[in-house]
């Protein structure tokens, strides 16, 4: 039998070769099973609650089945008057108003009352202000819908400090209102007035700029 002399010095190269080969795909794999693990890096980092006025709005809620996340939360002072704290829950974070209305799924608005008042005056605010932001042709063709709101927002009567108010839409059902869990009035369809109910806190024209920013989360 005829010897190599250079075949045991190449197996043992060879050898050597794929033993760091090994190692550094060892080495590769723990990084990225470490890496799945570290926040932000497969999800955007995780809602968290707020309090705002005394008031805490959970991290996350639930509409028609889709679990949304805060997205951020404003006070609406009007005067020296503490009126309400609202929290804006969406699939996805939005920074700027155009996001926000661009978000196709359910969505959630939560009142927060900070102060006791006839509802006529939160109709007049929330269906005024619709009517106020939004062009006249849309205003016109949202009529009875703009109208069926304002009747629910009315038959709630008096509202009290500390009451929850959950205005909620999903696309399948419209927008619906809960105060402290109880249902008012039927459902109203239609995504251009849940749009134009959230272009007033989020619009180009915002009912107060600051609690516009808080409820983009751009402030606390």
């Amino acid at each position: 039998m005829i010897h190599d002399p250079w075949r045991r010095p190449a197996r043992r190269a060879f050898a050597g070769a794929r033993a760091i080969g090994q190692g550094l795909l060892g080495v590769a794999l723990i990084a990225l099973v470490a890496l799945a693990f570290l926040p932000g890096a497969n999800a955007a980092e995780a809602a968290t609650p707020i309090t705002l006025e005394d008031q805490t709005f959970p991290a996350d809620a639930r509409v028609a089945g889709t679990p949304l996340q805060l997205n951020g939360v404003g006070l609406r002072a009007a005067f020296i008057y503490k009126v309400y704290v609202a929290g804006l829950y969406l699939p996805t974070h939005a920074a700027t108003g155009p996001e926000v209305l661009a978000e196709s799924g359910p969505k959630r608005l939560q009142v927060r009352l900070l102060m006791d008042g006839p509802s006529d005056e939160f109709a007049k605010a929330f269906t005024g202000g619709i009517a106020r932001r939004t062009p006249a042709g849309q205003v016109a063709a949202m009529g009875d819908r703009i109208a069926a709101f304002d009747r629910t927002l009315r038959s709630v009567g008096n509202v009290r400090k500390g009451d929850i108010v959950n205005l909620d839409y999903a696309p399948a059902v419209g927008l619906t209102m809960t105060v402290n869990g109880k249902p008012f009035g039927a459902p109203v369809p239609g995504a251009d007035l849940y749009a134009a109910l959230l272009g007033i806190f989020v619009g180009d024209q915002p009912v107060d700029a600051r609690m516009k920013a808080g409820m983009l989360g751009l402030a606390s």
